[in-house]
């Protein structure tokens, strides 16, 4: 049986990576579903119990250290090992820098915990787990980790910061044979950026991204599972994704111009 571990599972794509999870899977899936609020995360759990996975539900905070390395304790003692470990908590923030008071500065270094360290913390404590079964790790960035996008530079730093760690720790761990699968949604049709932060470090209650065309949640997670099937490098779903990428290398001004005027665009 394979042991998965997904954090922030109570909602969006964590949740539905979790439900495709136990649909593909069945009874040959162990499902540790980890985020902070236990009755939606107990939703998640019974529909993925119905469709045949074990399934193990655990309280975490992925800003907290402890609960990150509780959370990995507690999936080895109940199943025995990890083989793959989903890093898909993470908060969402939209505010242009000048419009933050030095008060409230202080909420980016709570979305740096969230977003970067809460990364770090559970891959460190899942290490020698992953090692010992030859798993994966499977990290949820965002495209806002691959380019710098006006009005998000907090989230970016954050996504930047996850993304870099990811990269170096998937050489690292090549020799091991641990595989490192980096996701970058573009704009998902979920509530993360409703309930992100704004320049006062409240939760923002509207997004400030064009939200026409959202990909699907379901798509997203079903290009995630594909790609971690494959033990892919990287899964970049869209075509202006893939677009920006290449263009950040080749013409990195038109990059900036095209953010500015989506920027200008937004509600």
């Amino acid at each position: 049986m394979k042991t998965v571990v997904i954090t922030g599972a109570s909602d969006g794509i964590g949740a539905e990576l979790a439900r495709q999870w136990a649909k593909q899977d069945g009874a040959g899936v162990a499902l540790v579903l980890a985020a902070r609020q236990t009755d939606k995360l107990q939703a998640v759990a019974d529909a993925c119990t119905a469709l045949g996975a074990q399934v193990l539900l655990q309280r975490t905070d992925v800003g907290v250290q402890a609960d990150c390395i509780a959370l990995i304790d507690a999936a080895v003692q109940r199943f025995g090992g990890i083989d793959t470990l989903v890093c898909n908590a993470g908060v969402s923030a939209h505010a242009e820098l000048g419009d933050i008071s030095a008060t409230d500065l202080r909420w980016t270094e709570d979305l740096m915990r969230i977003n970067l360290w809460g990364s770090v913390w559970c891959t460190h404590a899942a290490l020698p787990h992953l090692r010992a079964r030859r798993g994966q790790v499977v990290a949820v960035s965002s495209l806002a980790g691959l380019v710098g996008v006006p009005g998000r530079t907090a989230y970016c730093a954050s996504k930047f910061a996850q993304t870099g760690f990811f990269e170096a720790l998937r050489v690292e761990l090549q020799p091991q044979g641990v595989g490192v699968t980096i996701a970058y949604p573009g704009v998902v049709d979920t509530q993360i950026r409703y309930r992100g932060y704004n320049a006062q470090g409240q939760p923002a209650g509207k997004s400030g991204l064009k939200e026409d065309g959202a990909m699907p949640v379901q798509t997203c997670a079903a290009l995630i599972l594909q790609g971690a099937a494959r033990r892919q490098r990287d899964v970049v779903m869209t075509s202006k994704g893939k677009l920006g990428r290449w263009l950040k290398l080749m013409a990195p001004g038109l990059v900036d111009k095209l953010a500015l005027a989506a920027l200008k665009s937004s509600p």
